[in-house]
C-alpha cells in the first residue's frame, strides 16, 4: 500500500535551508518534528517564560495538524524537551491544558541548550487521524 506524502510548511525560511518540514502527513500518520517557541517573524516568544513557551509551541503544532487537516485531538504522542529538567512542571501545566482529556503518551527529556539559547522548549508530536 503506497500513501501519498504531504509536506506541511509554517513558512520558515530555515526549513529550504535545512531541508525540513514543519509536519510530514503520510497517510493517516502526521509527525511534527522540534517545534521552537517562535513566531512568525522567527522571533523568540516568552523569553525567560516557560510556559509562555510551551503555549507557543503548542499553538504552532495546533496549526500545523489543522493544516494537514487534523487537530490536536489526534495526537498519540508528545515529547517536551528542556534545556532545564527542574522546570518540568510549568511546561507541563501548559501541555495538561490542551491534552488532559486526549492523553497521548508524552515523554519529557532535557538537553543542554538549543540553537538559539533563549528557547527554554521545544516540543514534537506524531498523530493518527481515523479513517
Amino acid at each position: 500500500m503506497e500513501f501519498d506524502r504531504e509536506l506541511i510548511s509554517n513558512g520558515n525560511p530555515m526549513e529550504a535551508i535545512v531541508g525540513f518540514s514543519r509536519a510530514v502527513r503520510v497517510g493517516p500518520f502526521i509527525s511534527i518534528g522540534g517545534t521552537a517557541p517562535v513566531d512568525a517573524n522567527g522571533n523568540t516568544v516568552g523569553i525567560g517564560d516557560l510556559a509562555a513557551q510551551t503555549r507557543q509551541c503548542i499553538e504552532i503544532i495546533k496549526s500545523a495538524l489543522e493544516q494537514a487537516g487534523s487537530g490536536l485531538h489526534h495526537v498519540v504522542r508528545t515529547r517536551v524537551i528542556l534545556t532545564d529538567i527542574n522546570n518540568w512542571k510549568a511546561a507541563i501545566d501548559v501541555r495538561k491544558e490542551y491534552f488532559r482529556d486526549i492523553r497521548p503518551v508524552d515523554t519529557i527529556m532535557a538537553i543542554d541548550r538549543f540553537v538559539n539559547p533563549d528557547w527554554l522548549v521545544e516540543i514534537e508530536a506524531d498523530a493518527v487521524m481515523s479513517s
